[in-house]
Parts: C-alpha cells; sequence; structure tokens
C-alpha cells in the first residue's frame, strides 16, 4: 500500500479508538504484551538480520546496541506495555467549566490527537512505546521507523495488528510503512489534513528535516547535545560520577550528557578524577587548552563544531571555564534545549543556573540519564519534547491529547 492508503486507513481506525472505553483498550495492551512474549523468538530471528546487517555497513557499536533486542529486552518491552495498562485513561478527563449566568454549562474535556504519525530511526522498542501510548490514549498511529530496524519493526508490527484485531479494535490503529526510503518520510510530511501531528524522533538531522518540511503540526523531539557543569563548590567524587554515568551508561540516547564544562579552580581535581572512570569505556575526549595541558596527549583539540555535536558514542567534549555565566552562556549557545546539570553544594549558583539555563529539564546535582517519562513517572514515553508549545520534557499520555469545549443548554440563543 501507498503512504497515503496506510494514513487513509489509520484515519478511518481512529474513531473506533477514540471511543474504546478504557477496559478496551487495556485488553488491547494486554493481548499485545503477551503476544510479544509468544513471539520471541520470531522477533529475535528477525532483529537478528538487521544486527548483521548494520555490522556489515559498519555502524558503531552504540548504535547497534540501540538495535539489538534479546529476550530480557523483548520481556521488559512486553512488561512496559503492561504498566501502560496501569496509567489512568488520559481521555475523558474534566479539565475545567463553568455554569454561565445564562445558564450555559461549559466543560473542557480531553479527547485523542486522532491520527499521530511518529518518523523514527533505529530502536525497536520506540515502535512497541508509541504503538502502545497512542492506543491507550485513544489515537491511531502510523509508523515509520529507520532502514536499519526494518525486519524488527516489520515482525513487531504484525505481532501488535494481530494482537490488537483479536480484541475487536481495527488492526489498522497500528499502522506502519515498511517503505524506508527518503520519498516515504517526505510523503507523511504532506499528510496535512490527515495526519493530525507528525512526532520526528532521532538526530538532528532527521528532526531538522521534518520540522523545516512538514506540512503537518511538528512536535519537535528528541536532539540532545546535554551538559554537566562542574562549579567551583562541586563535590568532586559526586562529580565524576554524576558525569560519568550521564557520558557512559548509554551514550546513545538523547539524555546522555555531550560535554563537560569545568569551573577553573576544580579543573585538574575534577579531571583527574573523571578520566579514570571515562578510560574504562574508552572515551574520547575532545577538549580545550587547559584540559589538554592537565591531561595530556589524550586529548584531542577541541573545535567549535566538536561543542556542537550530538555525539551519540563514547565521545566528549571538555571546555574549563573562568565562571558560572560562561558556563551558562556556553550552555544556551550549544545546547538543544533538552536536559542540563549543575554540580554543585552552592545554593545560589544552583538557583541561578536553574532560572537562566534554557532547558526542558535542569538537573542540580543528578545525572541528565534521568530524563525519560518512567523516571519522571509518566510511564513509557512517546518522547522527549524541546519545543515550548503544546509540550515540553518527557512526553506522557496525557501529551497526545487535546481538548474540546462540551457546553450543554436549555434552548439558550444569543
Amino acid at each position: 500500500m501507498s503512504v497515503l492508503q496506510l494514513s487513509l486507513a489509520a484515519k478511518s481506525a481512529a474513531p473506533a479508538l477514540a471511543a474504546a472505553g478504557s477496559q478496551l483498550k487495556n485488553k488491547a495492551l494486554f493481548s499485545i504484551a503477551d503476544a510479544l512474549e509468544e513471539s520471541i523468538s520470531d522477533i529475535l530471528a528477525a532483529n537478528q538480520k538487521d544486527i548483521q546487517n548494520a555490522e556489515a555497513a559498519g555502524i558503531s557499536k552504540s548504535l547497534i546496541d540501540r538495535l539489538s533486542l534479546t529476550e530480557s529486552r523483548i520481556r521488559s518491552i512486553a512488561d512496559a506495555v503492561r504498566q501502560v495498562c496501569n496509567l489512568e485513561d488520559p481521555v475523558g478527563q474534566v479539565l475545567g467549566g463553568s455554569v454561565r449566568p445564562n445558564g450555559l454549562n461549559i466543560r473542557k474535556v480531553s479527547v485523542p490527537l486522532g491520527l499521530v504519525g511518529i518518523i523514527y530511526e533505529a530502536r525497536p522498542n520506540v515502535t512497541v512505546d508509541a504503538a502502545a501510548l497512542c492506543l491507550k490514549s485513544g489515537n491511531a498511529c502510523l509508523l515509520r521507523g529507520g532502514k536499519e530496524a526494518i525486519n524488527s519493526n516489520i515482525a513487531l508490527i504484525s505481532v501488535m495488528r494481530k494482537a490488537v484485531g483479536a480484541v475487536g479494535l481495527p488492526e489498522d490503529a497500528v499502522s506502519f510503512i515498511t517503505d524506508t526510503s527518503r520519498n516515504s518520510a517526505t510523503e507523511m510530511m504532506r499528510l496535512s489534513g490527515v495526519l493530525d501531528v507528525l512526532i520526528p524522533r532521532g538526530g538532528a538531522g532527521l528532526i531538522s528535516s521534518v520540522v523545516n518540511n512538514s506540512t503537518v503540526p511538528v512536535i519537535e523531539t528528541g536532539t540532545g547535545n546535554c551538559h554537566i557543569y562542574i562549579d567551583s563548590s562541586a563535590d568532586i567524587d559526586m562529580a565524576a560520577n554524576i558525569a560519568a554515568n550521564a557520558k557512559c551508561s548509554r551514550p546513545s540516547v538523547c539524555n546522555a550528557a555531550e560535554t563537560f564544562l569545568v569551573h577553573k579552580s576544580c579543573a585538574e581535581d575534577f579531571l583527574n578524577k573523571v578520566k579514570p572512570l571515562l578510560d574504562n569505556y574508552s572515551v574520547e575526549i575532545y577538549g580545550c587548552d587547559i584540559t589538554q595541558s592537565i591531561l595530556g596527549s589524550c586529548v584531542i583539540p577541541a573545535t567549535d563544531e566538536d561543542f556542537s555535536t550530538e555525539y551519540l558514542d563514547y565521545k566528549v567534549a571538555i571546555k574549563v571555564v573562568d565562571s558560572i555565566d560562561e558556563a551558562i552562556d556556553h550552555i544556551n549557545k550549544y545546547g538543544t534545549r533538552h536536559s542540563e546539570c549543575i554540580v554543585t553544594r552552592d545554593y545560589f549558583a544552583a538557583n541561578s543556573f536553574s532560572q537562566r539555563v534554557d532547558a526542558a529539564a535542569v538537573y542540580v546535582n543528578a545525572s541528565t540519564r534521568f530524563t525519560d517519562g518512567g523516571e519522571f513517572g509518566l510511564g513509557a514515553e512517546i518522547g522527549i519534547s524541546t519545543q515550548k508549545l503544546h509540550a515540553r520534557g518527557p512526553m506522557g499520555l496525557s501529551h497526545l491529547t487535546t481538548y474540546k469545549y462540551i457546553i450543554s443548554g436549555d434552548g439558550q440563543i444569543r
């Protein structure tokens, strides 16, 4: 089927989802979770094809990790779907209202967006997370993953569509575009009047292309050029642990840190403390002149481009700064408004950083890796919004709804 045909089929399924009650939607989600676990061998076989293709294409180990599925990961994905069942249904919530002097009863009620399009790259878990969140929030979805995970995604979609159909909901509520060419992405961006919203999840190039070319309303997500600033008053052991965790625990995700900014007064102590932790993961360091003088020839001279880069790999840029003001200016210049951190024991420094840094999530003495729907108590997430309208930060169920006004009267005319 063409992209247009797939989108129209998904659009026709949207009203059934919007009208479905919590019990039926949860039944569909449980059906999906059980079916995923029953199909582990088939899903792993498909995923192995993707891994072999990725290795042959020379894709980095960190990106292959994002692509890879194991039995444990599939069971975790299924458990995440079950957890969505336990979340409050965001549809039908009365968000506000009033009775006017003329007797009109006005209620503001949450409703699904309709048909949600999602363009994403190499993580097959996104296929399941996105479908589960859309189903729970009463939305049909049209998904388009990257070529790296095409076999995995086809297997996952097949399992989910059958599971949804088995409980009486239309299979087309979960639709997937198998064409991974640029043309299919461009066609999605031109589905104004069919798609109600388009959400890109992936690298800076993908997100920029969608934001700049789509005629469909876009929720901008994902690009994470995140920073850890080590203030002059920081606990150095804490700072090193936070920085290493933010960089190394999973470098291929958008909440991983890409740049360390270090106050000059503690630069030598911090850099010598964090270097062995980075060495455990063979992290490449791109540093300023002072960083080079402290750590030596292992440091690659940093360029302006290095400070602008979302590495998504075992690489980090380091700059020694004269003040917190310089650190904040650097973040606001190079950051992508995702997640930023200060490590400090100074209340006033923490407060200044929190107020002046422009980001969806600002941390004081904690790793940026916590920017996640599950960690924020939202359940699975559809993405991390870095824009300021509609949604910002981790996007959970409530962010996949809009609202309508329902007005009840008794013959009033104007």
